[in-house]
């Protein structure tokens, strides 16, 4: 009888479709997705205006978004550490609301420097967010429902991405940059609260006390000769890579000749990203249905599709194609980040906080790497690097079931 008690408690108490926790839990990760990724990309569309306000070069302004996501990425990691001995819903929580504040220290700066110093902070205190939330889902969801839940979360990032690039651009508009930073940061404020207020505490999370770096490293090594999860982690390594490579360079494409568009109607590009919250959100669930490999594939297809559009002249073309490769994109990113936590098995937020490292990875090396490719060869040569990473990531994702069976996950 004691061994059956022990069995009996120590089984997981999932959070299951369907109940008032189920709800919640979704929507809390929505809020959190959105202030979170608001708050990173929110700048992008105010470059400009901070070459006006702060007299540097359009070089030097960029640094207010790349400082941000460069800590960001080594935040990851190390949030995905702490949350071990701190807790997923507390750290989630209060990187939010530091990095408001940063937020609000940045729509206040006096000068150039101490933006960017707000800036930084703000992409390392983040971290938090992305590297815990993934975690959470996969120890807290019932693993049936697990795909359709981080569905919901990874649409919360797309529409705090869409929000951050267009919301800002039309705000700034009508007043200014800092009262923009500044109405931004109390919408994410507000949806800080409403993450903590909604959230189920954690269940089934063990505690592990201090700070054992030895444990850390053998930890995130072991899951480092996981092949099935290098397989994700290559995934979401290509997936950025595309998606934030097209981005980057079809602005310069299209404000060019034979286009000319103006700036306000290129930021209104990034409303593809609604797009993004859909297919997030039906991935998850088809996920659940069909499996997970067949729709990363699918993924990766679908934005070889859109890559392929966008070599037409017809400027209609060129937009479904990017709509088609932000599909995509949200489609595999939703399905990959789904799968880490069951492949992974134990220390799931080390697993996350690989994937997340590999992601922004992709984003930072291949993002820049794509400026030489477009100097050099113009779209073509841009189209016809980040069409074969497209191809890569479908062979890479179509390898994922026969590992999976292998290491018996």
């Amino acid at each position: 009888m004691n061994s059956a008690t022990t069995v009996i408690e120590s089984a997981p108490q999932w959070i299951r479709l369907g109940t008032t926790e189920y709800r919640n839990a979704g929507l809390a990760l929505f809020l959190a997705g959105f202030a979170s990724f608001s708050l990173i990309y929110c700048v992008q569309p105010l470059l400009p205006a901070f070459t006006d306000s702060f007299g540097v070069g359009p070089a030097e302004s960029s640094l207010a978004l790349s400082l941000t996501t460069g800590l960001l990425a080594i935040s990851i990691v190390l949030a995905g550490a702490f949350s071990q001995a701190l807790g997923r819903r507390g750290l989630m929580f209060c990187s939010m609301v530091l990095a408001v504040l940063c937020d609000f220290a940045a729509a206040a700066a006096p000068d150039w420097r101490l933006l960017l110093v707000a800036r930084a902070v703000e992409g390392f205190v983040i971290g938090g967010v992305p590297a815990v939330a993934i975690a959470y889902l996969s120890e807290e969801i019932e693993p049936g429902n697990l795909g359709r839940t981080m569905g919901l979360y990874v649409a919360g990032t797309a529409f705090g991405g869409m929000m951050g690039r267009v919301g800002m651009g039309v705000l700034t508009e009508f007043t200014s940059w800092r009262v923009a930073l500044g109405i931004l940061g109390g919408m994410c404020l507000a949806a800080a609260i409403g993450f903590l207020i909604l959230l189920p505490r954690s269940r089934n999370f063990v505690a592990r006390p201090g700070f054992d770096p030895v444990f850390h490293l053998r930890t995130w090594g072991g899951h480092l000769r996981n092949a099935g999860l290098l397989r994700l982690y290559g995934c979401g390594f290509l997936l950025t890579s595309i998606f934030v490579t097209l981005m980057n360079y079809a602005t310069f494409r299209l404000s060019g000749a034979p286009y000319f568009l103006s700036q306000t109607a290129l930021s209104l590009i990034f409303l593809a990203y609604g797009f993004g919250m859909v297919s997030s959100s039906m991935a998850g669930g088809l996920a659940d249905r069909f499996g997970r490999r067949l729709l990363l594939v699918a993924g990766f297809v679908t934005m070889l599709g859109g890559v392929v559009l966008t070599l037409a002249g017809s400027l209609l073309l060129i937009i479904v194609g990017i709509v088609l490769v932000t599909s995509g994109f949200f489609i595999g990113h939703s399905v990959a980040s789904g799968s880490i936590g069951p492949l992974a098995g134990t220390a799931k937020g080390h697993a996350a906080s690989l994937y997340l490292l590999f992601y922004y990875m992709g984003s930072s090396i291949v993002g820049s790497m794509g400026g030489w490719f477009w100097q050099y060869g113009g779209w073509i040569a841009v189209a016809g690097l980040i069409g074969g990473l497209a191809v890569s990531g479908a062979l890479l994702a179509g390898g994922l079931k026969l590992i999976r069976k292998r290491n018996g996950a």
